[in-house]
């Protein structure tokens, strides 16, 4: 169940408050004997926090439960950041707060009122030390909402107290009230820029009331010189006639309309008793609204809780949103796409869609270099600009068709099930789940122990420039050259260039990285001011490019060759003949746009990263000559 904004804290009786946390919304299901722990979206939170679902097992009901994994600081405050490096942070302070409860001992409680669902939670759940009940305190919404200011929490939610849980459904008998006061509306026009100022003067916006796009102010705060050239480019494209207001309001300056099309997020001070937002300020475009939603008037947003108000969608919005989801066949599998329109890359105006589209046109060339490897998934569910997450064990709803293979972690002592992406259509599946690059293994099936290829990840700070980098790389290809060995090389498609050295999986990976450590200690032998072995941040020297061996441990990862990276400018991992490394190149140069051209034209420059191995014994012998 779905909160849905609102503006202001309030007292009255009939309704509950409880605090509003900065974490992960999850349910577990609990009904049967392998519990199941999973997002809004159906990602299994099972083995991501392991500290939560091991405490299941004190448990003594079968039920569905709804709550928020919050990770704690060491101020004991909630915090988002830590929650998202519990990878890196297995010690975190987690807690799961539950709040409702949907399923109890064979009978749901859904159409049970929340506080008699919360009674029964109450006295069902066995509270431990990271599994809690999140309590609520009755119709006083305005104190407790001052006392979660005190303690600078995110903020509050309200709940009518008899209200049912109506899954997936934003209704108004669950609010959710934040501190700072923000809104959604819709750019309807620009004003002419008045002085120095360029592009435009300030935004005007609407909303739509009664089903009526209506006038409700005008901003021209948020912005920089940059933002509001981007914004006049999208404007311009835009650009109407006639007003899209019935009532055309009256502005100060001239005014060029605009389809209404785009939805701003905005700050503002207060709404009038005349529904203008009072001292609005730009914060972003909101790419996951549709005009049409911004629609709650001023009004109903001023007073306490309102009625639910059902909100009929027009037969236009039907046949726009079956656009957004399609079912495609591929290798004989039936893959849903949904929500093809989102934007994963808004400054440049991808969206899924384009993503699908981009790897299914690269196919032929990088599924060979993901073939039988598994995988690590960097999700970006809602584009690169939104919360993104990794994730290694395969969820447990994923289709019966898609591959995946059981790896032992020996730091978690259990199986990871990692998928494997052989073919177009599970490379379709992952890119809907928001998969825009693909990280897959050094090592590959049957014999994940020994590596097929050697990996050198030349990683430059922000203080050095790429062509430091390319420089770097060409001193890297003249210790190859030394001890007889082919190289290749690929831009990583962010800041740094990845040379790749086949081994044709004859030596295990510890030697393949103690190999890669003697030629990169080469390498900042031959470049010292401008290279480090330091691993340690902290100590390492913020100017130069770290020259990273470590990716050569089982279980590392880097974006594979022709993969998308999830960057501004949609640049894609290319490889390189050693001629193109030259000053000036940059890594937005292989982008969506024309990679697929240069890969016909080219073919699969790394091809040979997949052959005969090298004889490492002979190169340690030459090496060894050098010295």
């Amino acid at each position: 169940m779905l909160a849905k904004s609102f503006d202001k804290a309030f007292d009255k009786k009939d309704w509950v408050f409880e605090i509003k946390w900065d974490g992960y919304r999850a349910i577990a299901d609990l009904s049967n004997d392998s519990p199941l722990f999973y997002s809004r979206n159906g990602i299994s939170f099972l083995s991501k926090f392991q500290k939560v679902s091991r405490d299941f097992e004190s448990q003594k009901h079968k039920m569905i439960i709804d709550g928020e994994i919050v990770a704690y600081d060491d101020q004991g405050k909630p915090s988002f950041q830590l929650l998202q490096q519990i990878g890196d942070n297995p010690d975190l302070a987690l807690v799961y707060q539950v709040f409702d409860l949907l399923w109890l001992n064979g009978h749901s409680t859904e159409n049970l009122p929340l506080l008699q669902r919360k009674e029964l939670l109450k006295e069902a759940l066995v509270e431990t030390d990271i599994i809690k009940y999140c309590d609520h305190i009755p119709e006083k919404g305005i104190e407790f909402f001052e006392q979660m200011k005190k303690m600078k929490l995110e903020g509050m939610i309200a709940k009518k107290a008899d209200s049912l849980y109506i899954e997936n459904h934003r209704t108004t008998d669950w609010l959710k009230i934040k501190f700072s006061d923000t809104d959604e509306a819709i750019i309807c026009g620009f004003t002419e820029p008045r002085g120095s100022r360029k592009n435009f003067g300030a935004l005007i916006l609407g909303k739509y009331i009664g089903g009526e796009l209506t006038y409700c102010g005008h901003t021209g705060t948020g912005f920089n010189s940059t933002t509001l050239a981007e914004m006049y480019q999208r404007l311009e494209k835009l650009i109407i006639k006639k007003s899209p207001f019935e009532t055309i309001p009256k502005t100060n300056m001239p005014v060029t309309w605009v389809q209404p099309e785009l939805v701003c997020e905005i700050k503002y001070s207060e709404i009038t008793k005349d529904g203008i937002f009072r001292h609005p300020v730009f914060v972003a475009i909101r790419e996951d609204k549709e005009p049409e939603e911004v629609r709650n008037s001023p009004e109903e947003i001023q007073n306490t809780p309102p009625k639910i108000k059902e909100m009929k969608t027009s037969s236009s919005k039907k046949i726009k949103s079956s656009e957004k989801e399609k079912e495609v066949t591929l290798n004989q599998h039936k893959v849903k796409l949904t929500n093809q329109d989102k934007m994963y890359f808004p400054k440049d105006e991808l969206t899924k869609g384009d993503v699908i589209e981009y790897y299914q046109s690269v196919a032929e060339y990088i599924l060979p270099h993901l073939k039988n490897r598994p995988l690590s998934l960097n999700r970006f569910p809602n584009g690169i600009e939104e919360q993104s997450f990794y994730q290694k064990d395969a969820s447990d709803n994923i289709p019966d068709w898609i591959k995946t293979t059981p790896v032992h972690s020996e730091s978690n002592d259990k199986y990871i099930d990692y998928i494997i992406c052989n073919d177009k259509a599970t490379m379709a599946y992952l890119n809907n789940l928001g998969c825009i690059d693909f990280n897959p293994w050094n090592s590959s099936l049957p014999d994940l122990e020994n590596p097929d290829f050697l990996v050198l990840d030349l990683d430059p700070s922000k203080k050095n420039t790429f062509d430091d980098v390319i420089e770097t790389a060409l001193q890297v290809k003249e210790v190859l050259d030394s001890v007889k060995i082919k190289g290749y090389c690929k831009t990583s498609g962010s800041t740094g260039i990845h040379i790749y050295i086949p081994m044709g999986g004859k030596y295990d990976f510890d030697q393949v990285k103690d190999f890669a450590h003697l030629l990169m200690q080469q390498v900042q032998e031959k470049l010292p001011d401008i290279t480090t072995l330091e691993r340690n941040l902290k100590k390492r020297d913020e100017g130069k490019i770290y020259l990273d061996y470590l990716q050569n441990r089982t279980g590392q990862t880097l974006a594979s060759v022709y993969s998308l990276r999830p960057k501004e400018g949609a640049s894609v991992s290319m490889p390189l003949e050693w001629d193109e490394l030259k000053p000036g190149l940059k890594p937005t140069d292989f982008n969506i746009h024309n990679a697929l051209e240069r890969v016909k034209e080219k073919g699969d420059l790394f091809k040979p990263v997949l052959g005969k191995g090298i004889d490492m014994m002979k190169a340690l012998e030459l090496l060894q000559n050098l010295k």
